[in-house]
């Protein structure tokens, strides 16, 4: 599990704005909107450790499939 890695991007007119990396642990902005989406969600320790726990339960469940 520890080379497994969850991504969520986020995408507005084909460009990514933010995305939250587990391998990071937190979210990461790619334009000036996304730096600021970035940095409040990476306060926020609900969301952090939500998407975390997704690393585990989302990605752990499918390891066999793939």
């Amino acid at each position: 599990l520890k080379d497994i890695q969850y991504i969520d991007s986020n995408y507005y007119n084909k460009l990514e704005i933010f995305r939250f990396d587990s391998s990071l642990g937190k979210f990461v902005g790619y334009t000036e909107y996304g730096v600021k989406q970035a940095e409040y969600r990476n306060n926020n320790p609900s969301i952090i450790a939500g998407l975390r726990a997704l690393r585990e339960t989302y990605c752990q469940h499918n390891i066999g499939n793939w």
